[in-house]
């Protein structure tokens, strides 16, 4: 079995994105996945082709996409995408589109295909803060959340696929309001792979 694991690139004059630092973390191999991670854009315009591209690449029974949300202190297990996209600041490219589609005609929203709350209940039985979130957001973590979806649903692809939210990384941000440590995130990451092979390998 393949997963394909997603982080994004810096952004907002950050110098670490907790999330791709995290991913590449991760092992080659968990159980019975082999782990490809690839680091996404925090584009708009680039996100959803890197991301489409990927899959194509890696042709993965899993994807996780995972993004930073400062300010929380949990893992958030995001259950559903909606379509819109609505900026309160700039993407890496200076774009902040408001109160647009992320597919113009498209559904309402997505719901993540993941065991959202079989992870969730993984991640606090190992000690781990973490919840289920019905927010993703209306950035790029929301677009790619919506575009990974949208692809499943449309492709005919098999895989399973959702979105996991971060913190912001203590030995990466100085001082920040509520994180974790790389190393917890990382074992967050995944821990919810796990679980999510567990499942595809029972369907």
């Amino acid at each position: 079995m393949r997963a394909l694991v997603t982080g994004f690139d810096a952004f907002d004059g950050a110098a670490v994105n907790a999330s791709i630092a995290a991913v590449r973390r991760l092992p080659a191999r968990i159980g019975e996945l082999a782990i490809t991670t690839i680091e996404l854009p925090t584009s708009f315009a680039r996100a959803p082709a890197a991301l489409s591209n990927a899959i194509a690449d890696c042709k993965p029974d899993v994807v996780l996409c995972v993004g930073e949300a400062g300010g929380r202190d949990a893992l958030s297990i995001e259950r559903v995408a909606i379509n819109l996209c609505n900026a309160r600041g700039a993407d890496n490219d200076g774009a902040c589109p408001r109160e647009t589609a992320v597919v113009p005609g498209g559904p309402a929203a997505y719901f993540s295909t993941l065991p959202v709350v079989e992870i969730a209940d993984a991640l606090r039985a190992a000690g781990l803060p973490a919840e289920i979130s019905s927010d993703a957001g209306t950035f790029v973590c929301n677009q790619v959340f919506y575009t990974l979806m949208r692809l499943a649903a449309t492709a005919g692809h098999r895989w399973r696929g959702g979105f996991l939210h971060v913190p912001h990384a203590f030995d990466a941000v100085a001082r920040p309001q509520a994180g974790m440590t790389l190393n917890t995130i990382t074992r967050g990451i995944a821990l919810a792979l796990e679980v999510s092979a567990a499942q595809q390998i029972a369907a």
